[in-house]
C-alpha cells in the first residue's frame, strides 16, 4: 500500500488502451534466470511491555521520525494505520537477503525502544480497532473507496501486517524454473502459505473463527481490487487484460481532495479521457492499487503471508518460499504436490475460491494442505543446503515443520490457546514470542 509514485499530474501525454496493454506486459514480466530475491516484512507498533495498550499518534510521529535518521539499506516506509514496512534491496541470495533485513531490523528495534515501543509479528491486530495514522491525498481516496465494499478495506489498511516474499519472474521458456509455471504455481502453492504461516485468528479480543482472519478480508475487499486474474492464459495477457478491466481507485489531483469515480475501470478511461484521459503516470499508479495474492512488478510478489511471531518468525516463509520456487527440484516437487489441490479452486481466481477460502479459515488443520504442507517443507529443506542456506535457517525450518505444520497447526492455534487460558495482559506479553 506504501508504494511509491509521483503525485504530479501536469503535462503529461495520455495513453491508449494498446498502449497500456503493451507497457503492462513489458513493464509487469521481466524474465531471466532468477537470481535474486527479496522481502517485505510489515509490523505492527505498539507499547513494548503491554502491546495491547494504544499508542497515540503523537508518540508514533516522534518515533518515526527519530527512525528516518537510522541509516538502513532496506527502505523503511509507514502504512495507512502506523505499521512499518522494511523492503529489502535485491539480494543475490537468501542468506544475504536474511543478513540485511536482520540487521536492520535490530536498528530499527533499538531506536524504537528509545520511544519505549516494540515490534509485533502478527497479521491482524488482535485488540485494536482500525485507526487512520497517515492522513493524506491517496488514503483518503483509497478509505472511500474501500468503504463502498465494507469494513474489510480499513482493517486491511490500518490493522494488518505480513511478510511479502519477492521473487524474479523466472525464464521465458517452460520448465520448473520457467515464467508460466512460476506464475501458476505462486497462485496454487500460495494456499498452502497461507495456510501454513496463518497467525491472524482474533480481531478486537475475539476469535473470528478463521485462522488468517488478514486474509479473509482480502477476499472481502472483492475480486476487482484484491483478486488475482484467471489462470486460463499465458500471465501477460491475462494480467494486462486484469489492469484495464480493473476499477480504478481514484483520479488524483495536483490540489484538493482526489476524485473517487465508482465503476470505473481503466479499460474506460482510457476510451472515454473523462474527467481527464489518463497518463502513464496514472497507469503507474492504477497498479499500485491492485492488490492481488501475486503482484506482478517485474517481479512475483507474494503477498498472501501473515506477519509471524517472533524478532525472526519472517525468516522461515522467506527460507522457505525461495527453495520452493529457486531450486528446481524443489520447484518440481511443489509443483507435483499442489497439482492436485487446484481442482478445489474449481477455476477460481484466487483468493476468491474454496481452496484459498478453506487455506484461511482452517490452516493446516486441513487434512489435504497439511499434507502438501508437510511434503513442501520437506523438500524446501533438502533444498535450502543447495541456496547457501546455514544450520541456523534450516534448523528454524524444521523447528517449524514439527511444531507446526506436522500438528496440523499454525502460529493462529497458539494465539488461540493463550486467548483460552490466560487474560489480555497474558496474550500482550505472549504475542511476541
Amino acid at each position: 500500500m506504501s508504494d511509491s509514485v509521483s503525485d504530479c499530474t501536469e503535462n503529461r501525454s495520455a495513453v491508449t488502451e494498446a498502449e497500456v496493454e503493451a507497457l503492462v506486459r513489458g513493464i509487469c514480466f521481466k524474465t531471466g534466470p532468477p537470481r535474486t530475491l527479496g522481502v517485505e516484512v510489515e509490523w505492527l507498533v505498539h507499547e513494548l511491555r503491554i502491546p495491547q495498550l494504544p499508542v497515540t499518534p503523537e508518540r508514533l510521529e516522534a518515533a518515526y521520525a527519530a527512525l528516518r535518521t537510522v541509516p538502513l539499506k532496506s527502505a523503511l516506509t509507514v502504512e495507512p494505520g502506523g505499521q512499518l514496512e522494511l523492503s529489502s534491496p535485491p539480494a543475490a541470495s537468501l542468506t544475504e537477503c536474511i543478513a540485511t533485513v536482520s540487521a536492520d531490523l535490530d536498528a530499527v528495534r533499538s531506536a524504537l525502544a528509545e520511544h519505549d515501543l516494540g515490534l509485533v509479528g502478527v497479521g491482524q491486530d488482535p485488540w485494536h480497532s482500525p485507526r487512520r495514522f497517515l492522513h493524506e491525498p491517496r488514503y483518503d481516496a483509497m478509505e472511500a473507496c474501500l468503504d463502498r465494499t465494507g469494513p474489510a478495506g480499513r482493517a486491511m489498511m490500518c490493522t494488518s501486517a505480513s511478510v511479502q516474499v519477492c521473487l524474479d519472474a523466472g525464464y521465458e521458456e517452460p520448465g520448473p524454473l520457467g515464467l508460466g509455471r512460476r506464475w501458476w504455481l505462486a497462485h496454487q502453492l500460495g494456499a498452502v502459505l497461507v495456510a501454513a504461516f496463518a497467525n491472524s485468528p482474533l480481531a478486537t479480543r475475539r476469535p473470528t473463527g478463521w485462522r488468517s482472519t488478514r486474509q479473509l478480508l482480502w477476499t472481502e475487499i472483492g475480486p476487482g481490487r484484491a483478486g488475482a486474474p484467471a489462470l486460463d492464459g499465458a500471465p501477460r495477457e491475462s494480467w494486462a487484460r486484469h489492469v484495464l478491466d480493473a476499477p480504478v481507485m481514484c483520479v488524483r489531483r495536483d490540489e484538493g481532495p482526489w476524485d473517487v469515480p465508482e465503476g470505473l475501470t481503466f479499460r474506460e478511461w482510457t476510451r472515454s479521457g473523462a474527467p481527464r484521459p489518463p497518463t502513464r503516470e496514472d497507469l503507474d499508479y492504477h497498479i499500485s492499487t491492485l492488490f492481488p495474492p501475486v503482484r506482478p512488478r517485474g517481479h512475483l510478489e507474494l503477498r498472501m503471508i501473515d506477519a509471524q511471531p517472533g524478532d525472526d518468525g519472517w525468516i522461515v516463509p522467506l527460507a522457505v518460499t525461495a527453495a520452493l520456487f529457486d531450486d528446481p527440484e524443489a520447484a518440481e516437487t511443489a509443483y507435483r504436490t499442489v497439482k492436485p489441490l487446484a481442482e478445489r479452486a474449481v477455476g477460481r481466481p484466487a483468493p476468491h475460491n474454496p481452496l484459498w477460502l478453506d487455506a484461511a479459515r482452517y490452516g493446516p488443520a486441513d487434512p489435504e494442505l497439511r499434507e502438501a504442507a508437510v511434503t513442501c517443507f520437506v523438500a524446501a529443506l533438502e533444498a535450502l543446503p543447495r541456496l547457501g542456506a546455514d544450520a541456523t535457517v534450516t534448523d528454524a525450518v524444521a523447528a517449524y515443520l514439527n511444531r507446526y505444520v506436522v500438528q496440523g497447526r499454525c502460529p493462529a492455534d497458539d494465539l488461540l490457546d493463550r486467548l483460552r487460558g490466560t487474560d489480555s495482559r497474558a496474550l500482550g506479553k505472549d504475542i511476541r514470542t
